[in-house]
């Protein structure tokens, strides 16, 4: 992922109103983020404990979501939409966004399980251990990040279009 200042991170969300775009509080360290492993940057919102955001690179533009955690947390551990790691060292919570446009200003809402702090990123690149003789690790691990990136950009895809 290419690397982002504060201010387009901002600019890139799509499923905002001016007002929650200006009052959304992002982690200090932007500029300290490692871009180059990251399939997506998430975060959550230092003063809004139940906000989130989260951006992707479609089609070369960076394109963000506002998402906000659930209420309740899933009765029995959930496993990432994401990530789909198995071996989770964190929690997975459920995340919703508004849709864009007149179907988000109806409260049309999506939703889906997401690791806590959106460690994804850090999940898929841990490489998975040997199950059979000839398992190729690196393979697997890079199949893994690939279906996160694809599986990040399908659900903020799903939330822009309405699909």
């Amino acid at each position: 992922m290419h690397a982002l200042t504060e201010a387009q991170i901002r600019a890139s969300l799509i499923n905002v109103t001016q007002s929650e775009r200006r009052n959304l509080t992002l982690p200090g360290d932007v500029s300290d983020t490692p871009w180059d492993a990251l399939q997506f940057y998430g975060a959550r919102d230092r003063k809004l404990a139940l906000v989130g955001y989260v951006v992707v690179e479609l089609d070369g533009i960076p394109t963000g979501l506002l998402l906000r955690q659930a209420d309740a947390r899933p009765r029995s551990r959930a496993q990432c939409a994401w990530c789909a790691d198995i071996h989770l060292p964190n929690d997975v919570l459920l995340f919703t966004a508004k849709r864009v446009g007149d179907a988000g200003r109806r409260g049309d809402t999506v939703g889906t399980l997401a690791c806590d702090r959106f460690q994804c990123n850090e999940n898929a690149r841990r490489r998975p251990t040997s199950t059979y003789a000839d398992f190729d690790v690196e393979a697997a691990r890079q199949s893994r990040i690939g279906s996160l990136r694809t599986h990040v950009e399908d659900f903020v895809r799903g939330v822009r279009d309405g699909l």
